[in-house]
C-alpha cells in the first residue's frame, strides 16, 4: 500500500489533536482563571521590582548631585545626646593638636566623610570595624571636633568593643 501524501497526513494529526484539545478545554477553562490571576500578578511583581531597581539606581546617581541635608534640629536620638555636665572644662590650645590637624587626611575607606550628616554617617557605622572607628575619631578631632559627631563616633567604639 502506498503511503499518503504529507499534507493528508498532517491534515489529519491536526485534527486529531484539535480533537484532543477540545475534550481536555472544560478541564482547562475550569483552572483558566486562577492561571490568568497568577501570571498576572507574576507580571506585576516582575515590573514593581524594575521599578524598585531604577529607583535605587536612580538615588545613587542623584545622591551625587545633591548637598547632603543637614540634620534639623528638632531630630535627636538617644545616642546622639551627651550627658550634662556641671563643672566647665578648659580647653588648652596645644601645638601638637594644631600640627595632627595639620596632617590629618580624609580615611581612604569613607572619601566623602566631610560631607556626610550625622544621620548618613550613623547608617554607614554599623559597617566599620573599631580600628576605622577610631581613625574617624582621630579625624574629626582633628578638624571639625563637631561634639555630636565625636560623641556618636565614641558610643560605637564602646558598642563595637562591648560586643
Amino acid at each position: 500500500m502506498k503511503p499518503l501524501p504529507l499534507g493528508v497526513r498532517v491534515a489529519a494529526g491536526l485534527a486529531v489533536t484539535a480533537l484532543e484539545q477540545a475534550r481536555k478545554l472544560p478541564q482547562q477553562l475550569a483552572g483558566l482563571p486562577l492561571t490568568v490571576v497568577s501570571e498576572a500578578m507574576q507580571l506585576s511583581m516582575r515590573v514593581q521590582q524594575h521599578v524598585t531597581e531604577l529607583a535605587i539606581k536612580g538615588d545613587d546617581v542623584l545622591s551625587g548631585l545633591r548637598p547632603a541635608e543637614e540634620e534639623p534640629e528638632w531630630a535627636t536620638f538617644d545616642e546622639d545626646e551627651t550627658p550634662v555636665t556641671t563643672s566647665q572644662e578648659v580647653i588648652a590650645d596645644d601645638p601638637w593638636e594644631e600640627e595632627e590637624r595639620a596632617i590629618a587626611e580624609v580615611p581612604e575607606f569613607l572619601p566623602s566623610y566631610d560631607e556626610l550628616s550625622i544621620a548618613q554617617l550613623r547608617a554607614r557605622l554599623r559597617n566599620l570595624d573599631v580600628e576605622q572607628l577610631e581613625e574617624l575619631l582621630r579625624y574629626e578631632k582633628a578638624h571639625a571636633a563637631r561634639p555630636e559627631f565625636v560623641g556618636m563616633l565614641n558610643r560605637r567604639i564602646a558598642t563595637v568593643k562591648a560586643q
